[in-house]
């Protein structure tokens, strides 16, 4: 007999009617109009059921900390960087744990079942890095929590930078982070790259740095962190985040540098909220949108995905673990509303994230983990228009959260009787495929 079975369920890819079969943990089978015993049938009604979202980049170190010690009065990346440093003193591994569960608990709310933190290394204490390795270890059961180790000072520029950063790596942080475009100098950004891959090849270990995280169209680090990629046998190990400085290259220069990016197999983050709000804070008008060119490097092959990057701490004063959210903003900032575009968003919290996080047995697929959201819509797109409610989380089989669907009832004059709403319920003609605007 089953553990659960699913009916009526839609997938991402457009399949409809489909049955999803969980048996100790794990999908036995999937397939349309799928009928066997089980201790649990649960009729999806058509809605739609995705993998879990994932987050490839996040700072769970910071998050939750917004006011301490006080508020980011300009907003700016450079004013958060400081405010940051003034905060580290003041830190201690227990709040620094106890910030990161209540976060947990809101991602698994939101059916966000995997996180990639980096985690700051620069003071030697690395107060952050243990309290982080607690909060992984005691999420473990509900959140696949991933630890990069992020020299955020500079591994060249702090004193004890890079010692501190293997010191990270030794107590079982599992990525190795680097910030090229905060050294002093573009040459010491540049070798800063040479060392930490050098340093991860040598561990067998992942790099996810932040890497041209600027307006600066002369930030070319990128272009390094591929060659280094290909040099030392790295390929497929190796992300690039923001990457936003490629907003400001003239054409010519990126016609060469993507093709680059994919020979290598490094993928790239963007993080459309914070992007978006952080960078073109030197321009008047016209003003640049800051992020990364997601369409170009998606078209050439690159897998793209988006990260949460912030929430509500020295950085970003909003944010509530919602991927949908930081999709929304991706695509629209990317001007991506084709129908393929805006799949492609849906993609970049969800398979292309976990392929840049190197998850294994991800997927709605026989073999599986039974892990995946129930959303109150129909089909990806209309998750992203919605922001769709997690009706419910299952992580390997075990149901951990469930929402109510979101409905409004409505008394409106010349109405007659109260009206039951739900936004993801439409018209039976606009429901028809092809049906008129």
């Amino acid at each position: 007999m089953l553990d659960l079975l699913i009916t009526h369920a839609t997938l991402p890819d457009g399949r409809t009617d489909m049955s999803v079969a969980v048996q100790d943990g794990r999908i036995a089978e999937v397939a349309q109009g799928l009928q066997a015993p089980a201790r649990e049938t649960l009729d999806a009604e058509g809605q739609l059921l995705t993998p879990p979202f994932c987050d490839p980049h996040f700072h769970m170190d910071a998050t939750l900390s917004y006011g301490l010690p006080r508020v980011n009065q300009s907003g700016t990346l450079l004013e958060g960087i400081a405010l940051w440093g003034e905060l580290k003193p003041l830190l201690t591994e227990e709040a620094l744990v106890e910030r990161a569960l209540v976060y947990g608990d809101w991602a698994v709310a939101k059916g966000l079942l995997a996180i990639r933190s980096h985690v700051d290394t620069s003071d030697p204490s690395l107060r952050p890095v243990r309290a982080m390795l607690e909060a992984k270890k005691r999420m473990a059961p509900y959140i696949d929590l991933q630890l990069v180790a992020f020299p955020q000072d500079g591994v060249l520029r702090s004193p004890g930078g890079l010692d501190n950063l293997r010191r990270a790596l030794d107590l079982g942080v599992d990525v190795v982070g680097g910030i090229p475009h905060f050294e002093r100098t573009m040459a010491d950004g540049a070798a800063s790259v040479k060392l930490l891959c050098e340093l991860a090849a040598e561990r067998g270990l992942p790099v996810d740095m932040h890497c041209d995280e600027s307006d600066d169209p002369l930030s070319r680090h990128i272009e390094t962190l591929a060659f280094e990629t290909q040099r030392l046998g790295l390929q497929g190990r190796v992300n690039g985040s923001h990457l936003t400085s490629m907003h400001s290259m003239d054409n010519y220069y990126v016609s060469k540098l993507i093709p680059l990016i994919a020979e290598a197999g490094v993928s790239a983050v963007a993080n459309p909220l914070i992007n978006i709000t952080l960078q073109g804070r030197h321009d008047t008008y016209p003003k640049r949108r800051g992020m990364t060119r997601v369409p170009e490097l998606m078209a050439a092959g690159v897998t793209v995905a988006f990260g949460h990057d912030c929430v509500m701490d020295p950085w970003y004063s909003l944010g509530s673990g919602d991927m949908l959210e930081v999709a929304h903003m991706g695509l629209h900032v990317a001007q991506m509303t084709s129908q393929a575009g805006m799949r492609q968003c849906f993609e970049a919290v969800t398979t292309n994230a976990a392929r840049v996080m190197g998850l294994a047995g991800y997927g709605i697929e026989a073999g599986s983990d039974a892990s995946f959201v129930l959303l109150q819509a129909r089909d990806p797109v209309e998750a992203i228009r919605l922001r769709a409610s997690r009706l419910k989380v299952w992580r390997k089989g075990k149901l951990l959260a469930q929402t109510a669907p979101a409905s409004a009832r409505l008394n409106l004059p010349g109405r007659g009787d109260s009206i039951a709403f739900r936004s993801d319920r439409q018209p039976a003609a606009a429901a028809n495929k092809g049906a008129p605007k």
